[in-house]
């Protein structure tokens, strides 16, 4: 197999279908892998998710994100990729050239195939999609839930990466997000907090506990989410270059930091848990996603520092707010993005300069993009959830609640 793989990169680089473009075989191959690496981490967060739920709803939280591939993933074929980077469109929204991936298999797409980047991209439709299941497990339909990502995939998701990746208005403002601090972990994080508010509480909340049921799944979750971040983050730069080695370090340096800052807060009150640390782990990975490629890596480190910190305070917000976030979404995501978004304003210094370095207009800049998508990513999310309530209902009944989901949606029970 590594003979294979290195026949493929010693190759020389060749035309495309025809096409004028050049491809490199290095960096086709890493944003490749890269792609299989995002996949890789929506098995990651189903068990992250699921070692956090209750015994009796665990098929149903897993399948939530496991839904997620297959349903976004063929509507990103037939018509995401297409509304987000397909040319031909305007600075709202993508052309129609690439629906149903016409034409995509004989682009290129800078150095690398179309068809490899629509991949690439099409996984983080996916993920975006299953991470703001987190927030609402435990009491949406599953019908519900699939009818909700088929359709906010294609009316917010694809819209917003075009607007920040794919050549329309908040690219052209100049806004910075590497790999999805705002694209993918702040808008989902808003529709989260949308369905939450929507979908309503779950039965007991701020009365009864709601407890892990098996923390060992949400570690090995966490390890398997961060081993997977490398290729979200780092394969963003579309290319073996320096710019990737960059992401791919303070992707490592700020999980770490976020590990850190956060069992110290813990360690404060009492004693570093297991669901502390994978916690903490992922706000600094959420963190920095934002701004992975476009700062120094003790720059990272605060910022994954920080995001921990923010992050451990944000997820008490929840009950003096009283909003039922069960997997803590928009605590750690929400926060998190934001964080990023903002920490990129201040200290990008690849590929850009930020307020510590003398250019305000990026900070205001990304201080913008988050209203801008809080606006609409709210507003959308709102319309589909009540058309959905309309026509089949969001929520199983107190008493399949009460049951649980695996039994009443599935029929089956995930321990025999």
């Amino acid at each position: 197999m590594i003979k294979l793989l290195a026949v493929f990169i010693l190759l020389p680089v060749s035309v495309y279908a025809g096409d004028a473009a050049v491809i490199d075989k290095t960096d086709t191959l890493w944003v490749l892998i890269s792609a299989t690496f995002v996949l890789f981490m929506l098995p990651g967060l189903a068990v992250f998710y699921t070692g956090m739920s209750s015994e009796k709803n665990t098929l149903s939280t897993m399948l939530y994100s496991m839904v997620a591939i297959f349903i976004v993933g063929l509507l990103w074929v037939f018509f995401g990729h297409s509304l987000a980077f397909a040319p031909g469109g305007n600075a709202f929204i993508g052309g129609t050239e690439f629906f149903f991936f016409n034409n995509v298999m004989t682009e290129v797409r800078g150095t690398i195939p179309e068809p490899i980047f629509a991949m690439f991209q099409g996984m983080f439709a996916i993920i975006t999609c299953a991470l703001l299941s987190g927030s609402i497990v435990e009491r949406v339909k599953f019908t519900a839930f699939v009818a909700f990502i088929a359709v906010w995939s294609i009316v917010v998701y694809a819209p917003l990466a075009h607007w920040v990746w794919g050549g329309g208005f908040l690219g052209s403002w100049g806004v910075l997000d590497f790999a999805g601090g705002i694209v993918v972990h702040f808008s989902s994080a808003v529709a989260a907090f949308v369905f939450i508010k929507v979908l309503g509480n779950r039965q007991g909340f701020q009365k009864t506990q709601f407890l892990p049921h098996n923390l060992m799944l949400t570690v090995f979750g966490t390890g398997l989410l961060w081993f997977g971040w490398f290729g979200f983050n780092a394969g963003s730069a579309l290319a073996v270059n320096d710019v990737a080695f960059l992401a791919f370090v303070n992707t490592f340096i700020a999980g770490c930091a976020g590990g850190l800052s956060w069992s110290l807060m813990e360690y404060k009150k009492g004693k570093p848990t297991a669901l502390g640390i994978s916690s903490g782990i992922i706000a600094g990975l959420a963190s920095i996603t934002n701004a992975a490629g476009f700062v120094t890596p003790m720059i990272a480190l605060l910022i994954g520092f920080a995001g921990g910190l923010f992050c451990y305070l944000a997820v008490f917000l929840k009950f003096s707010l009283k909003y039922d976030d069960s997997l803590d979404v928009v605590g750690i995501h929400g926060v998190g993005g934001v964080w990023g978004a903002l920490a990129t304003g201040l200290f990008v210094s690849v590929g850009g300069t930020g307020l510590v370095f003398g250019n305000a207009k990026q900070f205001f800049v990304q201080l913008g993009s988050l209203g801008v998508v809080l606006i609409y990513t709210a507003l959308m999310t709102f319309i589909i959830l009540k058309i959905i309530n309309a026509l089949i209902g969001l929520r199983v009944t107190p008493e399949e609640e009460t049951q649980g989901l695996d039994l009443s949606q599935h029929g089956e029970t995930a321990y025999n």
